[in-house]
Parts: structure tokens; C-alpha cells; sequence
């Protein structure tokens, strides 16, 4: 798996780790199952704090799209490959909504059918 961060772009460096992690898997580099280089190893390769590519995982981990096992390590979870496209694209959504104005409830609302 070969990540990488842009070191000009202003969102949090554990954003940029959640979305390229998000990307390989929406993109069929990551599969479900597939196990992650260690979280040192990442650390290393994107030249970046371990504690902050940590934060980058459990955010992912927490939207379900990756398993922490005790002895096998970060893997990718069953169905994160359909999951981490949506989320992709609404993540899209609200960024070209909060461009032209609107805020994430609003976007809900919209979604919603009550605007």
C-alpha cells in the first residue's frame, strides 16, 4: 500500500492519513481482510508522529471501515470497500456545499427533503 500526504494541504495530519487509508480502500487497493503495514511502519513512510497515524486509524476504525485484532494487527473490515466510496463522495458533498455556502445541516436537511 503506498500512501502519501501533501504536506501543503491544511487539513489535520490525521485526516490526510484516514483519507488516503479511505481512498486505497475505495479504490480496491485495500480489500477487505487485507492487513495494514504497522502503525510505525506508516509513520515511517509518510514521515509523520506515530501517535498521529494512530489517531488517523481509530478514526476509521470507528467509522467501521477498519478492525484493530490483538496479534494480527489493522485490518481492513468486511464491506469497507462499499462504505469508504460513499463516504467519499458525501464527504465531496459537503465540502462543495460548505463552498457555496451551506453547512452540513443544511446539506441534511436537504437530504431530508424539508428544503
Amino acid at each position: 500500500m503506498l500512501l502519501r500526504l501533501d504536506k501543503r494541504d491544511t487539513r489535520p495530519l490525521h485526516e490526510q492519513v484516514a483519507g488516503a487509508v479511505r481512498r486505497a480502500i475505495a479504490e480496491g487497493e485495500c480489500r477487505p481482510g487485507d492487513r495494514l503495514p504497522s502503525a510505525r511502519d506508516l509513520s515511517q513512510m509518510l514521515d509523520i508522529n506515530i501517535n498521529t497515524v494512530l489517531r488517523g486509524l481509530r478514526g476509521l476504525r470507528d467509522e467501521g471501515l477498519l478492525e484493530f485484532r490483538r496479534g494480527r494487527g489493522v485490518t481492513v473490515a468486511e464491506g469497507a470497500d462499499r462504505h469508504s466510496g460513499l463516504r467519499i463522495r458525501v464527504r465531496e458533498l459537503v465540502a462543495d456545499a460548505g463552498r457555496l455556502g451551506y453547512s452540513p445541516n443544511d446539506v441534511i436537511e436537504m437530504i431530508r427533503g424539508t428544503r
